[in-house]
Parts: structure tokens; C-alpha cells; sequence
């Protein structure tokens, strides 16, 4: 007896495509192949639909504790449910920092009573708490130490390399770091006064990135201590991030693979700005060469929503960050449709490469034994993209009026549907995601 068979679904495996029926007890994968859907307590319907394993987002800020006029767990893992994501990994710099185990325990248990979907946390690095990093990395529900080497949204700062080095010498787990030179962006800031947002990756520029980069990669590897570089934008980061693959992974958000400036700046104004910025065709299409040649490990949507109030403040007093958990699959899969990477790339960017890069358990993969964690998607839908379908409590996307071919249609959390066509179903049933020490 089964406790789930989703039926008829063309399942995407480490082995490649299959028509295949999927079995389902105890939260995990315990059959794949023609089954018997009288010996299942439910039963899903997946004729016509692509069966992935769960989609997981592995960079956004759901903004609780302190700041939820923006967002929370409760509503962040709705959106994440409802745009086909099983997990996500949050970000440190809400109010107060997440930089200690009690902060971190707090997070966990409030995940526990309101998220939708499995998470985890990344413990912020600060000036003060560099003892503290290689235990708080072990703790429940971390996924890693997050340090910021330009400053960004929040307060989370180490732009000390004396410090940074400490910080990587202080565990064994991947470090996770937002990439930007601070002493660059102090230096240039007031060159822009008087400008608009459309300066923002000129301020932001390629340089600022580039050198902050090559800086943390040479203490990587000094410490030998794994790192990953989030929100990769600039094309001069990729050779030094080839160099360095025994100590680097690289991550790539959506919005930097779809829109481009001039452009993106002059039709959404400060809802296209983010940190590192989204920067020309030149650095989109080498981020795409990034994609098909295999540098890019993984996906993340950098989910970081502001109030639309807040986002009318005039550049540079405007928040960087935009939403983003809701239109990571549909977004990706146009470019599926479009024959810019195939379905394959996207599983491992999206499945498999987050798993692979912090060490997840039972994740991943739609293997036995693994966690019944699927995105079930249909290739041939067509929708349009709207503030109106945004579930985050910002309210809008920068992705409003853009049709794509390639839809979320069910999502399903070891084992639970937590949404099928288009609406939640059930209740917050989340956990906390196991890694390997």
C-alpha cells in the first residue's frame, strides 16, 4: 500500500526521461514504474504533465523577524509552494540578524508552525560572532554561514579580509557570500549624486565585483574552505570562478539570465534594482555561456521583496531586491521552451545542483529512497504572469505582463500536495532540511 501514486507523469530521473507511475510511503520515494492506483491512498493525476524532483530555492529573504509589512515565512513559503518550489534556504539579515543559536532556533520553530514547504537558515557572519560560526553551522536547520563582503540590505557587514579569513577558518561547511567590495562602493558612491536608478550597475560596477571576487576566492583556498558565490552578474568573474572550481561553486539568479540594462531600468524604474545589479547584454550573455558550459552549479531567485511604497523612493535611497520564489520555475521554463537550456540543465540547476552544493539529504533527486519531493510541471501551458497571481505580500513582480510557455501545476512536500492547480491545499506542513555535517 502506497500512501501517494502520482500516475502517468513523465518522470525526469538521473537515467533521463520515463513514462513512469510514482509511489510514495512514509515521505519517501519507494517505487518507480507501473503501479497499481487501487493500492494508493491518493492518487495524482499527472497524464500530460512533467514530473521533477522539488524545486529548491536556495537564496531568498522572507524579511521575519522585523520586517513582515514585506513578507514572512508564512507567506514567502506560499509563494514558494504555489510558484512549484519544495524548499528553501533563507538569508541572515533580518531584524535582528540571525547570528545566533537562539536567533536561529527561533526562526526554525516559527518555519516549523507557518511554512508551507521544508527551509532552512543561513547563520549570518559578523565581526563578533567568528568563535561562534563553526557550532552554529551544526545546528538544526542551517544551511551554512552567509557573509556579506559588501554592504547590502541589512546591517550583516565583514569587510575586513583579516576578519574574513577568520570567518573561513572557523568551519568546514560551504560559505555562501554576497560578492561586492565595499571600499570600492564607498569610494564611487558620490560620482552618481543626482542620477537615477539607470546608474546603478555603472556604481555597482563590474570592477566592484570582479575584485571582491578574486580577493575571497585567494582566502578560499588559502583556508580550504569551500565557498559559494551567490548572485554571480559580471562576466569577468567567470574566468576567475573557472580557476578556482576546487574551492568554488557558482550561483545565477533568473532575473539576471532575463532582463538587461538599459532596458529593464527604463521600463520597471527602481523595481529592477538589486544587489549586484542586473548589468547589459554583454554580462547576460556570458552568464548564459556560464549556464551551457556547466559553470553555473545552481539557480537561486534572490527573493528579496520591498513594499512598492518603499520601491518609489528616488535612486540610490530606493531598496535593492525584488521578489522573486513565485516566478523562478515558470520564468526558467520560457527559456526551456525557447531552447535556451534544456529540461535536464534546469532539474540540475534547480534540483540536483542545490542539493550537490550544500550537502542536503534525501533531496535532490527522484530516487528511491529520496524524499517525495516533486514539482509537477506542464511544458505546453500558456500563462501570463501578474502582479495579481503574486502570493508574496509585496505585492507585485517585476515579471507582471510577461507571458511564458511552461507552468507550475502541482507541488508536492514528502509527500503531501501542498498546491494543485494554482491553489494551496492542506496546511503548513514544512521541516527543517538535513544536511551532511
Amino acid at each position: 500500500m502506497f500512501d501517494l501514486v502520482i500516475r502517468g507523469g513523465t518522470c525526469v530521473t538521473p537515467a533521463g526521461r520515463a513514462r513512469a507511475d510514482v509511489g510514495v510511503r512514509d515521505g519517501r520515494i519507494a517505487a518507480l514504474g507501473a503501479l497499481d492506483a487501487a493500492q494508493a491512498k491518493e492518487v495524482l493525476d499527472a497524464a500530460g504533465l512533467h514530473v521533477l524532483p522539488g524545486v529548491i530555492d536556495p537564496q531568498v529573504h522572507f524579511r521575519e523577524p522585523g520586517l513582515t509589512h514585506k513578507e514572512d515565512l508564512g507567506s514567502g513559503s506560499a509563494a514558494a509552494a504555489l510558484g512549484g518550489v519544495t524548499a528553501f534556504f533563507e538569508m541572515p539579515n533580518t531584524q535582528p540578524n540571525t547570528d545566533s543559536a537562539e536567533r536561529l532556533a527561533w526562526k526554525v520553530q516559527r518555519a516549523r508552525e507557518t511554512s508551507w514547504v521544508d527551509f532552512a537558515f543561513f547563520v549570518g557572519a559578523t565581526n563578533d560572532n567568528v568563535g561562534e560560526l563553526g557550532g552554529l553551522e551544526q545546528l538544526e536547520g542551517c544551511a551554512g554561514v552567509k557573509l556579506f563582503l559588501g554592504s547590502s540590505t541589512g546591517t550583516l557587514l565583514v569587510d575586513d579580509p583579516a576578519v574574513q579569513r577568520r570567518v573561513l577558518a572557523s568551519g568546514r561547511r560551504r560559505v555562501a557570500v554576497h560578492s561586492e567590495d565595499e571600499a570600492r562602493l564607498k569610494e564611487r558612491k558620490a560620482l552618481f549624486a543626482g542620477r537615477g536608478v539607470d546608474a546603478h550597475p555603472e556604481w555597482r560596477d563590474e570592477e566592484c565585483a570582479v575584485k571582491s571576487t578574486r580577493s575571497i576566492l585567494a582566502l578560499a583556498r588559502e583556508t580550504n574552505r569551500p565557498l559559494h558565490v551567490l548572485h554571480v552578474t559580471s562576466a569577468g568573474e567567470l574566468p576567475l570562478l573557472e580557476a578556482y572550481r576546487d574551492v568554488a561553486t557558482v550561483e545565477v539568479p533568473p532575473q539576471h539570465l532575463t532582463f538587461a540594462a538599459p532596458d529593464c531600468y527604463a521600463r520597471l524604474g527602481t523595481r529592477a534594482q538589486m544587489n549586484p545589479p542586473i548589468r547589459d547584454a554583454r554580462h547576460q550573455a556570458a552568464l548564459w555561456e556560464a549556464v551551457r558550459n556547466g559553470l553555473v552549479d545552481c539557480l537561486g531567485s534572490d527573493h528579496a521583496p520591498h513594499t512598492l511604497e518603499e520601491k518609489a523612493k528616488p535612486w540610490p535611497s530606493s531598496p535593492s531586491g525584488m521578489p522573486g520564489v513565485q516566478t523562478l520555475v515558470p520564468v526558467m521554463l520560457d527559456h526551456v521552451h525557447h531552447g535556451r537550456l534544456t529540461l535536464e540543465r534546469f532539474v540540475d540547476l534547480t534540483s540536483a545542483g542545490p542539493a550537490r552544493v550544500f550537502r542536503t539529504r534525501r533531496k535532490g533527486r527522484l530516487a528511491l529512497g529520496y524524499d517525495a519531493d516533486f514539482t509537477l510541471v506542464d511544458l505546453a501551458a500558456r500563462r501570463t504572469i501578474t502582479d495579481a497571481w503574486s502570493q508574496s505580500r509585496c505585492g507585485w513582480t517585476p515579471f507582471d505582463g510577461l507571458a511564458v510557455t511552461g507552468w507550475p501545476i502541482a507541488t508536492v512536500v514528502r509527500g503531501q500536495p501542498v498546491m494543485r492547480d494554482g491553489a494551496l491545499v492542506g496546511a503548513p506542513r514544512g521541516h527543517p532540511v538535513a544536511f551532511d555535517p
